[in-house]
């Protein structure tokens, strides 16, 4: 009979302390189905506000997503302190300082690539469809996240960068400025008009599509080649790759024309052949007449 009014009044213990937190739990069950609309509102008033302050896209989605996610933890938070109400908030607080030092030091290098993909989203030294050169790996810039940032080479190949790398190397942007320079090297060879060559090579390049005219080309000597004198034609084209190329092929292309028409050589590279009899030499003694080489003693005797 003992036994059966524990379990009874344990029981009863039960059924009231579920009747006395009942309220609490269907309260804090309401407050995080009411955070998830406000998440989502928050998100979208972020994002609003993001794109009439800020012209990144990326820029906006992390604006819009810290929105969400500050959202969330409040409600949660505020959740979890209705629910239990022993559970003060500065124990909360206190358990998640505690946590977040361990958790910091468990996935440290994810939160050095999210607070260097911060930081590049705030000082925008690219943007997406800037080309850059990040070390070895080059192309064009799709995609710039939280935690990576991913190019697209010229070949078609996506690489994907940590941004705590990407934040710490040198990073070429190619497509920063509207224009870019390219040098274009050609030689002459030595019996040809220096004068009537930069002239031709000036409104030959001037006239290549693709070729700005401001900056103005520039045509200049840089040096007595082997066998040639040798130019430099300095020139500005817009800044992405497949427009650079091409206007060189261009160049190449109108040049060389232009060098044929004139009857401008380009010359190849020269080699003089020396051809002699090496049996008359050594490398230790002078040879005899007849070819063979000297003995000790005649060496010893001429030289002495």
């Amino acid at each position: 009979m003992v036994f059966v009014d524990t379990i009874k009044n344990s029981v009863e213990e039960l059924v009231g302390s579920a009747v006395k937190i009942f309220p609490a739990l269907l309260t804090s069950i309401i407050i995080i189905f009411l955070t998830r609309f406000a998440a989502q509102f928050a998100q979208t008033l972020a994002q609003n506000i993001a794109k009439r302050t800020v012209s990144s896209k990326s820029l906006q989605f992390l604006m819009a997503k810290i929105a969400s996610t500050v959202t969330w933890v409040f409600g949660i938070l505020l959740a979890c302190v209705i629910a239990f109400p022993g559970l003060r908030l500065g124990d909360i607080i206190a358990t998640l300082g505690l946590s977040s030092v361990a958790i910091g030091f468990a996935f440290q290098d994810i939160f050095k690539n999210f607070l260097a993909g911060i930081l590049i989203l705030l000082q925008q030294p690219f943007r997406i469809g800037d080309q850059i050169i990040v070390n070895d790996y080059e192309g064009t810039v799709d995609q710039i996240d939280i935690r990576t940032t991913q190019i697209i080479t010229y070949g078609g190949e996506r690489v994907v960068i940590p941004n705590s790398t990407v934040f710490t190397s040198v990073v070429q942007v190619r497509t920063a400025f509207d224009h870019r320079r390219t040098d274009l090297a050609v030689g002459v060879d030595y019996n040809t008009s220096l004068s009537q060559a930069s002239d031709i090579l000036e409104q030959t390049i001037s006239q290549v599509q693709g070729v700005l005219d401001k900056p103005a080309p520039e045509i200049d000597l840089v040096s007595f080649g082997d066998s040639s004198i040798d130019f430099i034609i300095r020139y500005w084209t817009s800044p992405q790759q497949k427009q650079v190329r091409h206007a060189k092929t261009r160049a190449i292309l109108s040049i060389k024309q232009a060098f044929d028409k004139a009857d401008i050589n380009i010359p190849y590279p020269i080699r003089t052949l020396y051809y002699y009899n090496q049996d008359k030499y050594n490398d230790y003694m002078p040879a005899s007449d007849d070819g063979n080489a000297s003995s000790q003693a005649d060496f010893d005797h001429n030289y002495s």
